[in-house]
């Protein structure tokens, strides 16, 4: 027998992005993730999100309030983070040993595709990752595609070590 996944979720969560909400956060997507049984894609959707997270706390002019966003198609996983400041990010080089900058150049290595577009009221920052099922298995992470992943290939030092919290400025995935 195989496995059944719904398809067509979405979980929508509104917050502050602070670094004490991180725990919290982690473990909410952790929690929907298992309950979607995409349990493949808890690791790298946790950290991209804790990326975009952290973002919205350094860069977002004026509040912090924000929109997590998961929606689930059956094949493919989109998290999105949508904040009131309507300035675009910009995907820096980010030298390995810098502690700021490699952000949204790891989320673009952990993804098949990430983007960014203004709204009415700021911008939303986006990812996505794919996930298949093999006959009568579980769920499983699909690499990104090869030209999506020559395109996004971010240096190879930012794809092997986390961002270095600075300690005037807590880093969220911390």
């Amino acid at each position: 027998m195989g496995v059944v996944v719904e398809v067509n979720r979405q979980y929508t969560l509104d917050l502050e992005a602070a670094p004490e909400r991180v725990p919290q956060i982690r473990r909410i997507v952790a929690a929907h993730l298992r309950y979607w049984k995409l349990e493949c894609l808890i690791q790298p959707v946790s950290l991209g999100v804790c990326e975009l997270l952290t973002n919205v706390f350094r860069h977002a002019e004026g509040d912090k309030k924000c929109t997590l966003e998961l929606r689930w198609t059956g094949r493919r996983l989109t998290a999105a983070v949508l904040d009131r400041d309507p300035r675009l990010p910009v995907l820096g080089g980010g030298e390995p040993l810098e502690a700021r900058g490699r952000g949204l150049a790891m989320v673009a290595s952990l993804s098949d595709s990430w983007g960014t577009h203004g709204t009415d009221g700021g911008k939303v920052v986006w990812f996505t990752l794919r996930a298949e099922a093999p006959d009568a298995q579980a769920l499983v992470r699909v690499r990104p595609l090869p030209a999506l992943a020559a395109a996004q290939r971010a240096p190879a030092a930012v794809t092997r070590r986390p961002p270095v919290p600075l300690e005037r400025e807590p880093h969220l995935c911390g």
